[in-house]
């Protein structure tokens, strides 16, 4: 015969549920006699072999329950560990996924270099055009057709599938820089009004040099625009909206910033390719056209590099994706205020920290397009020839590519370790410093000559270099500290004002800085008659926004310093209040924990006790309980 306290252990241990009836039967029939073999009158009820007290835990079969609970969540998730094999500590299904896409990234942004380089070599070198069609281009024909172009793709994107929809807007790109080169630029002669542009320039005057220009080479201004296109529409459109479609938040944090770095490594080698092709030259007899032979092997390479991203983004669609699988996520729309032009100028004129942060984008859009026109200008008059230039700028995108990735891994030393002013000075002060050494060198590059030529150098040479020097540190500069402290300064505010200031800034700044700098060289154009005439003029306005940029930055770091600082207490203060109600949470959860254990063990003692007392008196306890 078992003593009570074995038998209060045996009923505790978790017992299956398939074995639930015969435990109801093990109860009845533990104790069927007395201590001295005495049965109890029938008319009595049996006694319950041991009354266990009503406060009786069940802690000793908890921690077996909880394991087994644990096992069974843990099980699925080690499935499905186990069921995604890893390579290089990445998930295979998601290597599957972000190795194609930086095999497309890096062939649309290879593409673009390419296109970006000979877009400006077919406009600026033509016969009848120079560097002052640009500003007229960008105004009067780019900016429309990138409007119209979206519309039509707002359009069709209505009525087509995705996949149909991005092989409908890819195809006409593919198939246009493969009929220019092959067919419009060998009928340039034939196609371009060049007579009609001749009289036209006579009767208006050399004012109005770019705006016949635009006339006079319509084929290569058409190819000027759908390369702008390409990089507006085939990479933000078209790659981003098919990588945010198939990658998840937590692959996107990971994998983004490499693709960021992979394009400058894309503009390194596409920028070594534009300088291969364009020495062709040197290796061709005379009379033959070295730049229509470099033109079509380019294009060559831009078509099938536009196939091989087709035929990616078709194999990714048919084996990786498995649409069927996929979640339909419903997310809700940003409310983001669409303000009207005359309330984001009042949002603008209400708030100074706004202004400032509006000064640095307008400064920065102006200050770019008035400093690079010009150094165009004075590229074609050192390098004439488009192979020359084409060469020229193959060397300067794989420059760009190389300062901007290592400017990309110092912004956030940069950041950490000196702040958000000085991050913030340096772009402006780049442009300062460059922009003042290029200026002097064209207005007062003659006194130098004769020193310069003791170094192989002409005033000319040292303005395109130095002209290089700055539109390549500017661009690097832009990306790695620029952005990043715009951004920032966007944290601080408070929720109406950042987004009403956000929209305010890409209302008005964002298109004002990109056409200010164009509204402005057209109107210098049109009234001194030239853009080398324009120079000291456009060199003074530069001075004057970049002055003005660095005093936005000045005031804008002593107001966002102090708000950022608040910010970072404010959440100090925050974490701290939440460990604190968690330690209380925890020591109240403690307490009770502790009154619960004494009372079970208080419980647990009675029980015992009760278990160890002589057999004898158990029937009787029950006979008394049961009357």
């Amino acid at each position: 015969m078992e003593s009570g306290l074995v038998a209060s252990h045996r009923l505790r241990l978790p017992l299956p549920s398939a074995a639930a009836a015969s435990h109801h039967h093990l109860l009845r029939h533990r104790h069927p006699l007395g201590p001295a073999g005495l049965r109890l009158p029938c008319h009595l009820p049996r006694p319950t072999p041991l009354r266990l007290p009503a406060a009786l835990p069940l802690r000793p079969c908890l921690p077996p329950l909880r394991a087994a609970a644990a096992a069974a969540a843990a099980a699925p998730g080690d499935d499905a560990a186990a069921s995604s094999p890893k390579f290089l500590g990445v998930e295979t299904r998601t290597l599957k996924k972000i190795v194609p896409l930086g095999l497309m990234f890096f062939c649309i942004l290879f593409n673009y270099t390419i296109l970006r380089d000979t877009k400006d070599v077919l406009v600026v070198t033509a016969k009848g055009s120079s560097a002052e069609i640009i500003p007229f281009l960008k105004t009067w024909v780019n900016l429309p057709m990138a409007v119209g172009f979206m519309l039509l793709y707002t359009k069709l994107a209505d009525v087509l599938s995705k996949e149909a929809l991005f092989y409908a807007v890819i195809f006409p790109f593919i198939a246009f820089f493969g009929a220019f080169a092959y067919v419009l630029y060998p009928m340039r002669d034939a196609i371009h009004p060049t007579a009609l542009a001749d009289r036209l320039l006579a009767s208006l005057g050399p004012s109005f040099l770019g705006p016949v220009a635009i006339l006079r080479v319509w084929s290569f201004c058409l190819f000027y625009v759908m390369a702008e296109l390409w990089g507006s529409v085939v990479i933000s459109v078209l790659f981003w909206g098919f990588a945010n479609q198939i990658t998840t938040v937590e692959e996107a944090k990971e994998f983004y910033p490499l693709f960021g770095l992979g394009a400058n490594v894309a503009l390194i080698f596409s920028g070594r390719t534009v300088k291969y092709f364009s020495n062709m030259r040197k290796n061709l007899g005379p009379g033959v056209d070295g730049w229509a032979i470099s033109l079509k092997a380019m294009m060559s390479i831009v078509v099938i590099l536009g196939l091989v991203i087709t035929g990616i983004y078709w194999g990714v669609n048919k084996f990786v994706i498995d649409k069927s699988s996929v979640p339909v996520v419903e997310r809700k729309k940003k409310d983001k205020p669409k303000l009207s032009m005359g309330e984001s100028l009042k949002v603008l004129l209400s708030s100074r920290y706004v202004r400032d942060l509006a000064t640095l984008v307008v400064a920065y859009g102006i200050s770019i397009n008035l400093v690079e026109v010009t150094w165009k200008s004075k590229l074609k008059a050192q390098f004439p020839s488009p192979n020359e230039y084409s060469s020229f700028m193959g060397d300067f995108s794989t420059a760009t590519g190389i300062a901007t990735f290592t400017m990309m891994l110092l912004g956030r030393v940069i950041l950490r370790k000196f702040g958000w002013g000085v991050a913030a000075t340096i772009t402006p002060a780049v442009l300062l410093l460059t922009g003042v050494g290029f200026f002097s060198l064209i207005l007062f590059g003659e006194p130098l000559t004769p020193l310069m030529t003791k170094f192989g150098m002409t005033p000319l040479l040292a303005a395109v270099y130095v002209g290089a020097m700055q539109n390549i540190f500017s661009k690097s500069a832009k990306y790695s500290l620029f952005d990043p402290c715009k951004e920032m300064a966007y944290i601080p505010l408070d929720e109406d004002m950042k987004v009403k200031g956000k929209a305010a800034i890409d209302v008005v700044c964002n298109p004002l800085g990109k056409s200010g700098g164009a509204l402005i060289q057209q109107f210098m154009i049109l009234s001194f008659g030239s853009l080398a005439n324009s120079t000291p003029y456009l060199g003074g306005i530069l001075l004057v926004i970049v002055l003005a940029w660095l005093g936005a930055v000045r005031s804008l770091d002593s107001q966002f310093s102090p708000l950022a600082k608040q910010e970072l207490e404010r959440e100090k203060m925050l974490k701290a209040k939440t460990v604190e109600t968690t330690a209380q949470v925890v020591g109240t959860g403690n307490g009770s924990l502790q009154d619960t254990l004494a009372s079970e063990n208080s419980a647990n003692g009675s029980a015992i006790k009760q278990s160890q007392e002589p057999e004898s008196t158990t029937p009787e306890k029950s006979g008394q309980q049961s009357q």
